[in-house]
């Protein structure tokens, strides 16, 4: 008995908003398993990947990469199946005749976001200094960890999001941010 299914063809795939009229993610896709292509504001193919989850994976994907998600396609399948979606993430990929910038190997796409990589000069200073003792240095990566979340709460606000996002606080110790789940 075969689980195959059939990888559709992205370009025949409807773009869904990203961003629906009331600031709030596509939830028709909460549970969804599926694989999903993300586009951003040009339509240009930035990221190809598969969830058990969709909708959770696009709020993720939101966070760390928020200039980027303008539009989504979505395959769902009715029964998880890694190979299934990995055919059909590679399908899509070779149709793009490139791999898209998030699925190249030194993409952040699937990863927390590092706030150690924005850090100002003054912040690099603070944490270098030979004078912080651990407790210190764990504050000042969550005072840079709470302005890095500052502005990405900003840039979503400037695109109406209404969306409902809390971040793991015990990430940003670590100078991570990415969702509670």
């Amino acid at each position: 008995m075969s689980t195959s299914v059939a990888p559709a063809i992205l370009a025949d795939l409807p773009y869904l908003p990203f961003i629906n009229t009331d600031g709030l993610l596509p939830h028709e896709l909460s549970g969804t398993v599926g694989a999903y292509a993300i586009f951003d504001g040009d339509r240009q193919l930035q990221y190809v990947g598969y969830s058990r989850d969709v909708l959770n994976s696009l709020r993720l994907h939101l966070v760390r990469k928020p200039a980027f998600c303008h539009w989504v396609k979505v395959q769902a399948i009715n029964r998880p199946s890694r190979t299934v979606l990995e055919d059909i993430c590679e399908a899509w990929t070779g149709a793009n005749g490139s791999i898209p910038p998030g699925n190249e190997p030194s993409s952040d796409w699937d990863s927390p976001v590092d706030v150690t990589r924005q850090m100002t000069d003054a912040e690099h200073k603070e944490l270098a200094s030979p004078e912080l003792d651990d407790r210190s240095r764990t504050k000042a990566l969550k005072q840079v960890a709470r302005r890095v979340e500052s502005e990405i709460l900003a840039l979503l606000a400037e695109r109406n999001v209404q969306e409902p996002l809390r971040f793991h606080p015990k990430l940003k110790e670590k100078g991570l941010l990415d969702l509670k789940g």
